[in-house]
């Protein structure tokens, strides 16, 4: 009897053991089971979600609604230029303008940053009134202006403003003479000071005689009021008859091409056409130095 007792309680022992192993071994897979069921989602959401970046809210009422019921006085009062034109300057900008919609951010539309650019430059308002007023960040109104200004370099200038041929010499000078009364005259020249914020290096030779630092334009323009020469850059010390020296006006006119095949006798001068330079009439190859400044 008292082997068999023992016989049994072992038995008894062995299998209390064993479930106790089981119910070990199943209580391991249900946490790890527990724990994939919480991890799965979390992974999924991980793999599908897109890229986040924060970025603040701007308002765009003003361009969105107000913009598009513009009439035609109220374009040229504000951009300068009428929707026609406006919009030729979107198609015309587009290939250098347009940018890619990226995971992160979505592109200004081109009509939006051509009309940025045109604001800040017809009206010279600071970055952020003119953010505030079609919903963008400062940073984005900056690079709208110099990418503008980049694309009508590159694409613009080249087509519009070039050196006239021959007869296209011939038909500003008949414009001058019928519309304002000057014979054998093509042109007015005259330059202008911009403004600059001079680099530390060699900042004297930007101070012009006024007394500000600041870069020199020079353009001439036709009887209608459209440049056909422009020349910008140069430092705001030197005098406008260097400035004349070193632009390409001058070489233009070295190559013999400012003299007309048919002149007109002027009190004995009329060897070649004629430029306005600050009120007065002029032959260009005889404007010295003192008659321009």
């Amino acid at each position: 009897m008292r082997a068999v007792k023992r016989n049994t309680a072992e038995k008894r022992r062995k299998l209390m053991a064993w479930v106790l192993s089981q119910e070990e071994k199943y209580a391991f897979v249900r946490q790890i089971q527990r724990r994939q069921r919480y991890r799965m989602p979390l992974l999924l959401s991980k793999q599908h979600r897109r890229p986040v970046i924060w970025a603040l809210r701007h308002a765009n009422e003003w361009w969105d609604v107000t913009v598009p019921g513009f009439t035609h006085t109220q374009w040229v009062h504000n951009f300068r230029m009428s929707e026609e034109t406006f919009l030729y300057l979107c198609a015309k900008l587009r290939p250098a303008m347009e940018k890619e919609t990226t995971n992160f951010r979505v592109c200004l539309p081109v009509r939006k940053r051509v009309a940025i650019a045109l604001w800040k430059l017809a009206t010279n308002s600071e970055y952020r009134s003119i953010g505030h007023l079609f919903g963008v960040s400062k940073s984005s109104v900056c690079q709208c202006v110099q990418d503008f200004c980049k694309a009508v370099c590159s694409l613009l200038a080249p087509e519009i403003i070039n050196f006239p041929d021959w007869q296209k010499l011939k038909d500003m000078a008949d414009y001058f003479e019928n519309r304002w009364g000057l014979p054998q005259c093509v042109g007015a020249i005259d330059g202008s000071h911009i403004p600059i914020i001079a680099q530390q290096e060699y900042h004297t030779g930007y101070f012009n005689r006024k007394g500000w630092h600041s870069i020199i334009l020079q353009g001439v323009v036709d009887g209608k009021g459209l440049f056909w020469s422009v020349n910008v850059g140069k430092p705001g010390s030197l005098h406008d008859a260097r400035v004349l020296r070193l632009s390409t006006f001058w070489d233009w006119d070295g190559q013999g091409d400012l003299y007309p095949v048919c002149t007109k006798n002027m009190g004995g001068g009329g060897e070649c056409w004629l430029l306005c330079a600050r009120g007065l009439c002029l032959p260009f190859t005889k404007l010295a130095p003192e008659t321009i400044s």
